[in-house]
């Protein structure tokens, strides 16, 4: 089987502080990676140099491309990586507003990322907007209401609707529930692990939140620095990690 990732090396610095540095990895096809950290770690960092927010100073992010297999995306021209953000990419922002159009409705955040790869029959996405509205349990009566007038739960579930309407390959999400209401990110938590089994996507999901990753990843990064410093099965870091570092982020979390 062929990797649908492999990051090679990739290093990013501010100045004199490093962001991340050196980090190496690879993504299997239908694999969620959890990367969890301290505020300050560089996993920030690392998502955003992965998904082209931010460029790196340094590594590869090979990506198995449906057309030429894999390729170097840091090696790809603009309009190539644009398209790739539009088809096999997407991007799951912490705050909801990073990742919508405030200004339009809710079917219309929707539409707009199917218009961006081709489709143009109105009738035909509309509907793809209403079943996939129906997808994130937002109801069907709320497809003309702006974003605007949702709850901040509800805004995060349509900016995953607008992602995931194409059928992306590789879906990046960074702290997916943060700054929700417990009763709320639960909800949360479960659309999206029904989401990500059923389409069989990949995924990178950073969090400080240890029970996130647990909900939802098969394989675990601990990063400290800039620096992974522990990786394995999600179960077996959190059930038994053996750097410091992470030994005290799981003593924290169970003390809490």
């Amino acid at each position: 089987m062929t990797p649908l990732l492999e990051v090679r090396g990739l290093t990013k610095a501010y100045g004199g502080r490093i962001g991340c540095a050196e980090v190496s990895f690879t993504l299997w096809p239908g694999e969620v990676l959890g990367i969890v950290g301290e505020s300050g770690s560089g996993k920030s960092t690392l998502l955003n140099c992965l998904a082209g927010h931010l460029a790196p100073d340094a590594g590869q992010v090979i990506f198995d491309t449906r057309g030429e297999g894999p390729r170097d995306v840091l090696a790809m021209t603009e309009p190539e990586r644009r398209m790739l953000g539009r088809t096999d990419w997407a991007f799951v922002h912490q705050n909801p507003r990073d990742g919508l159009r405030m200004r339009i409705s809710a079917g219309g955040n929707v539409g707009e990322r199917l218009m961006a790869v081709g489709a143009r029959h109105y009738g035909e996405i509309r509907a793809q907007a209403a079943d996939w509205l129906a997808r994130v349990e937002i109801a069907e009566g709320r497809i003309d209401d702006r974003p605007s007038a949702f709850s901040g739960g509800m805004q995060q579930r349509l900016q995953i609707a607008r992602n995931l309407v194409t059928g992306p390959r590789l879906v990046f999400m960074d702290e997916p529930t943060g700054g929700l209401d417990v009763s709320v990110q639960a909800r949360l938590l479960d659309l999206i692990r029904g989401l990500v089994r059923r389409m069989g996507l990949s995924a990178i999901v950073v969090t400080h939140d240890l029970a996130v990753v647990r909900l939802l990843a098969d394989r675990l990064m601990v990063m400290k620095d800039g620096r992974v410093i522990e990786t394995g099965l999600t179960d077996q870091v959190l059930d038994d990690p053996q750097a410091p570092y992470t030994q005290l982020l799981v003593s924290s979390v169970l003390q809490a």
